[in-house]
């Protein structure tokens, strides 16, 4: 006999996750990732202050990572160049990556996982609004520091303004130090790639990667030492609240399409077999309802739900 549900239960639908609606919602962050960067150009003055703040802030920690890394990447062109490479692209290329091989691989985490990155990646952008940045390579000779991507520029294409093509560097927000997203991006790949990966290569990756990027982002000059610990910062709290974005998004989901459950709404695209009154059960297994009818019926009590199954002869008294 088919099984029933009680008034007022839902069988929570399987709601797969479709390309066609994770691509456009991934260009829609990226898109607002640049816009923010753009739209948050502080005044220059405002931004020098906060970038020398950091510095006074470091010196009384007794903390100086950027000036030796600089002065590496800066005389060993061997390290610098790569180096510019790698800020320059691999955070555009290594992310996008990552939340493909989840959505193919690991589908029962990748909405969580990206909630998480999205939600700490519009945390950065308030960042970049509130806290104008000038980065190292941008402050005046005198603090010690040499811009790696403007010296080594003939090499890739980016010119002098920051990791820009040649020729576009009015579309970037110079002053977007503080968070670094560079750090907290890697940071996010490398724990996905650590989680999630199968191998020892996956998890040898995972640790490399945040480490070296956090290296390259302070020796060619784009951000403190301070930046990727907010860029850290900002991930975890990025973690905390994603649970609860996915809950306003869950119910927002509800409201715009009515005939959707919130349970379903809730499925990462693995689905439940059947929710029923808060009971879970699994396929072939009598709902809670159906076991106390048929102990009402006169069905011995100790007989198994299986013993009992559609067209099963009854067992022998």
């Amino acid at each position: 006999m088919p099984q029933t549900e009680k008034p007022g239960t839902e069988v929570a639908a399987r709601t797969p996750l479709r390309w066609w609606t994770e691509l456009p919602l991934i260009l829609l962050v990226y898109g607002c990732y640049t816009a923010g960067r753009l739209l948050a150009r502080g005044n220059t003055a405002s931004a020098v202050d906060h970038g020398l703040a950091i510095l006074r802030i470091e010196k009384d920690l007794r903390l100086n990572a950027e000036h030796p890394l600089n002065r590496l990447f800066t005389h060993e062109a061997w390290l610098g160049v790569p180096a510019d490479f790698w800020y320059a692209s691999l955070h555009y290329l290594v992310t996008p990556v990552v939340l493909v091989w989840l959505f193919r691989r690991r589908a029962e985490v990748y909405r969580r996982v990206r909630t998480w990155l999205m939600t700490s990646t519009f945390i950065g952008l308030i960042g970049f609004t509130l806290l104008p940045t000038c980065p190292p390579r941008l402050l005046d000779a005198k603090y010690g520091f040499v811009d790696t991507m403007a010296q080594y520029s003939s090499y890739g294409w980016w010119g002098g303004e920051a990791s820009a093509p040649r020729g576009m560097g009015g579309m970037t927000n110079q002053y977007a130090a503080m968070p670094s997203l560079h750090c907290g991006w890697a940071l996010w790949c490398g724990v996905m790639l650590w989680r999630y990966g199968n191998s020892r290569l996956t998890k040898v990756l995972g640790v490399a990667y945040p480490l070296l990027t956090a290296i390259v982002v302070m020796g060619t000059a784009n951000h403190y030492l301070l930046d990727a610990v907010a860029g850290v910062a900002v991930m975890g709290a990025g973690y905390l609240l994603a649970p609860y974005v996915t809950r306003v998004a869950d119910l927002v989901r509800v409201r715009v399409a009515p005939g959707t459950s919130l349970v379903a709404a809730r499925s990462d695209g693995a689905g439940s077999p059947i929710v029923s009154g808060g009971c879970q059960t699994s396929p072939g297994e009598r709902i809670p309802s159906q076991r106390e009818s048929s102990l009402a019926s006169g069905a011995e009590p100790d007989a198994a739900p299986t013993d009992a199954g559609d067209g099963a002869p009854a067992p022998a008294r």
